[in-house]
Formats: structure tokens, C-alpha cells, sequence
């Protein structure tokens, strides 16, 4: 690799930093509540092989196309030699750019959130859904006004993310994830103890541990495929650019199992932390996946939880590392494009995307209920919609370019540079790789299958699987 390239400082910096953009808000909010609906333990069983067969060699693919081109994720398959297929590089870093417009303000929120129960959880207590919404712009008298609070945590968020990117790979996102990754596992620990010891949570922990495989339906698998796959950070960039700074010494094999193992553990301890919590609490009709959960329904729990303001301030806590460590990667993967290929300085080239995504994010905060901002769609079940701006980035982002940079990643590996090439790549530094012949199966047939089953669902249906 070229010396003036940046490089992981340690094998345990890349892979906390890996596992970290893998965790995201989506393990922690959306986990439970697919898992309570998909029948406890049998969707985790399900989950547990998607991961494996799926998710594993998915991954290992990213991490091998960018250790085997050091370079960007568009000027990847330019320098290992297929420039038309450069396009999947372009669909992913536009991807990437996309989400962080949107994310980054979701992070605020959490920001906003882990204040709120410092400073005034009683106010939360008493309307919490009046709370969210008054972040967002929506008084309690149905009139709106701009929503300064939700921009402007956004905009502290994302100046912490510009601060660690601007340090560079080993100074700051590796730096970063040596003490955010340990934190967040800590502080999941601290509320799994609270958790399972609440008056009435052995329900919720009977029902993750035992399977009810009546609940479990086609639409279930796919819930899981979507789950996992969007989890893991495919499709969005992020695994080609750090696969980029790996040495050759590196075995990549063991630390995507590594990295693919823990992002998992963060799920469903997750998934054990909330369904129990809320069995004993509010009662299992509450579980939920969704942003409205997590930051409205949670808190009739941590109202009737002994503590819970405490532990409310934890689990915010838990979310802000979570959604800090995946924002970081994702404008990594970006600043590492800008500064490859258009030769741009790290400071300049960061304050400058993160402004103009903060920028357009303001868009996403404001379209929820402040001001009706429309985006467009168009899916074979409802044909063109103008949906709620914020909505359409998502439907965008989660339905189409990811898995089509994805789709396109295997298609690549597969087809074009071939898996011969990839397991190549894996086995540098003599590191043996005994799973070949059954990589090849899954990286040429089953993954891309499977994300053509997510494509098409998505558009036949309406359904949103991440």
C-alpha cells in the first residue's frame, strides 16, 4: 500500500470500528420489535443464518474488493480493472451520502433526548408524545413552527462526527471506536442487568427464549433478510473504504465473523433489554420497531421502571454511540472518495460534505411534521406517491440503492472479477480459507438471489424490509 494511504493502526481499532458502523440506531430500536413479531426465538434462529449465509459473505466481499484495490469505492473497480462496472461505486457513495443527510439529524434527536431525560424527564413522563413532536415543529395547539431544537442537536451531532473525521483514520475514527464500541457494550450490559431483573420480565425473556413458529410467515424471513441485511452496513460504501486501509497481514476471513458476530450480540441483547423491559413494564402490546417508539413509547416504561430516569439516560446513551459510531463511517467512506479522487484536503473536504448534508437534512427534520415537504415515489402496489420528504430519502435509500449496490458488489465478485480473485485476496498472508468452495456458491447464487427477493418485494409490495 502507498505510504501516504492511510492504514488501520491495529487489527482491534479496525474491527471495533467495523463492528461499530455495522451497530447503528436499526439493532437497538427496530431489533426487538421484529424479533417480538417474528415469534421470539424463531426469529432468531432464522436471523442467526441469514447472518451466516448471507451476511458473512456479503461482507467478506466489500472487505476483499477494497483490500485488493486500496482505493475508494469508485476507483475500486476502475484499479482492479473493470471500469463499467464503476457504477456500482457511484449508486453506493451516493447511498451513503443520502443516508448521513438524514441520519445525522435522527442522531440529534437521540442527542436531544439524552438532555431531555437530565434535565427534564417528568416533562417527558407527562406527554411524551407531545414532547417528540414539539422537537420536531408541531404544537400542542396543531400549529407548527420551525424545529430549532431538532436542528440544532443535529447540527452539535454533526460537528462531533466532522471533529472525529477530520483526525483522520488511526487519530480519530479508529481512536473513536476504541472507546465508543467498549462504551456501548458496557452500557448495554447495564441495562440487560436492570432489565431482566424487573418484577415480570421472565415473560418476555420465556417468549425470546421459546420459539412460536406459527408466527413465522414468508413476510418473516423477509423482515429478517432486510434486517440483517441493512444491519451489517452492505451496499453503503462503508466496507469497500475500510477494507481499503487493511494490510495484507490482516485475516480478513476471521475478522468479518468477528465483526458480524458482535454486531449480532448488539442486537439481540438489545432484543432481551427491551422485550422483557416492556412485558414487565407497559405490556407486550407495546413492543415496537420504529423512531416513534424508541423515543415515545420507551418512555412509559422508564417511567414505571424503579430508576428509570437513571436508565433512561443510559439507553440514550447506548443510542447516541450506536448512531455516532455508524454516522462516522458512513462520512468516512464519503471524505475518503472526495480526498481520492478529486485530491481534496481531509479538513476541507469534511467540513464541506457535512455541511451540505446537515443542509439537506434540515429537509428530512422539517418534512416530518413542521412543513409539508414532499418527495416522489413510484412502487407496482401504489404507482407514484408524493410521500413526506423525510419518507421518500428512506424509501430511496433502503428500498433501491443499497441493495442494488449490493446486488451489483456480488454480481462483480461472482461474475466479473471472480470469486477466484476474491479468495485470493482472502488467503494473502497464507491465512486459510477452507470455506471456498461454499463462498463461491453463496456469492454467485444465494446472496444475489436473496437481494433480488428484497428489490422485488419492495417495489410488489410497498414494504419497507430494513
Amino acid at each position: 500500500m502507498e505510504k501516504s494511504r492511510a492504514q488501520w493502526g491495529s487489527k482491534i481499532g479496525f474491527i471495533l470500528a467495523a463492528a461499530g458502523s455495522a451497530v447503528g440506531l436499526g439493532n437497538i430500536w427496530k431489533f426487538p420489535g421484529r424479533a417480538y413479531e417474528g415469534g421470539g426465538g424463531s426469529f432468531l434462529i432464522i436471523y442467526l443464518l441469514i447472518v451466516i449465509l448471507l451476511g458473512i459473505p456479503l461482507m467478506l466481499t466489500e472487505l476483499s474488493i477494497g483490500r485488493a484495490s486500496e482505493a475508494d469505492i469508485v476507483s475500486a473497480f476502475h484499479k482492479l480493472g473493470h471500469r463499467r462496472c464503476a457504477w456500482i461505486g457511484w449508486v453506493g457513495i451516493t447511498g451513503a451520502f443520502i443516508i448521513t443527510c438524514y441520519y445525522n439529524h435522527v442522531g440529534g434527536w437521540v442527542l436531544r433526548y439524552v438532555f431531555g431525560y437530565i434535565l427534564e424527564a417528568p416533562t417527558i413522563y407527562s406527554d411524551s408524545t407531545g414532547y417528540f413532536y414539539a422537537m420536531l415543529g408541531l404544537q400542542p395547539d396543531g400549529t407548527t413552527a420551525f424545529p430549532w431544537a431538532a436542528i440544532l442537536f443535529a447540527a452539535v451531532f454533526m460537528t462531533l462526527n466532522a471533529v472525529i473525521i477530520i483526525r483522520g483514520v488511526e487519530s480519530g475514527v479508529e481512536k473513536f471506536n476504541k472507546i465508543g464500541m467498549p462504551a456501548l457494550f458496557v452500557l448495554l450490559l447495564i441495562l440487560l442487568v436492570r432489565a431482566v431483573t424487573l418484577p415480570g420480565s421472565e415473560a418476555g425473556l420465556r417468549y425470546m427464549l421459546s420459539c412460536d413458529w406459527e408466527k413465522v410467515s414468508f413476510s418473516t424471513v423477509l423482515a429478517a433478510l432486510g434486517q440483517a441485511f441493512y444491519s451489517l452496513s452492505i451496499g453503503m460504501a462503508i466496507m469497500i473504504t475500510y477494507g481499503s486501509y487493511l494490510s495484507k497481514k490482516e485475516n480478513i476471513a476471521r475478522s468479518t465473523v468477528t465483526i458480524c458476530a458482535m454486531d449480532t450480540l448488539v442486537a439481540f441483547l438489545a432484543g432481551f433489554i427491551i422485550v422483557p423491559a416492556v412485558f414487565a413494564t407497559v405490556g407486550q402490546e407495546q413492543v415496537g420497531k420504529g423512531g416513534g417508539f424508541a423515543f415515545v413509547s420507551l418512555a412509559n416504561v422508564f417511567e414505571q421502571m424503579p430508576g428509570g430516569r437513571f436508565f433512561g439516560i443510559i439507553f440514550y446513551l447506548l443510542l447516541l454511540f450506536a448512531a455516532l459510531t455508524s454516522c462516522i463511517s458512513l462520512i468516512e467512506s464519503i471524505v475518503s472518495f472526495l480526498t481520492e479522487r478529486f485530491l481534496l484536503q481531509r479538513k476541507a473536504a469534511t467540513i464541506g460534505v457535512c455541511m451540505l448534508m446537515f443542509l439537506i437534512g434540515c429537509m428530512y427534520t422539517c418534512s416530518q411534521a413542521a412543513y409539508p415537504i414532499k418527495g416522489i415515489w413510484f412502487d407496482a402496489a401504489n404507482g407514484v406517491t408524493y410521500p413526506a420528504f423525510c419518507d421518500a430519502m428512506e424509501y430511496l435509500t433502503d428500498r433501491l440503492m443499497i441493495p442494488i449496490c449490493a446486488l451489483g458488489c456480488c454480481i462483480f465478485a461472482g461474475w466479473i472479477w471472480k470469486p477466484e480473485s476474491a479468495i485470493a485476496e482472502i488467503r494473502q498472508n497464507r491465512v486459510r480459507f477452507g470455506l471456498a468452495p461454499l463462498y463461491r456458491v453463496l456469492v454467485k447464487y444465494l446472496a444475489p438471489l436473496a437481494i433480488l427477493t428484497i428489490l422485488i418485494m419492495s417495489f410488489a409490495t410497498g414494504m419497507t424490509l430494513s
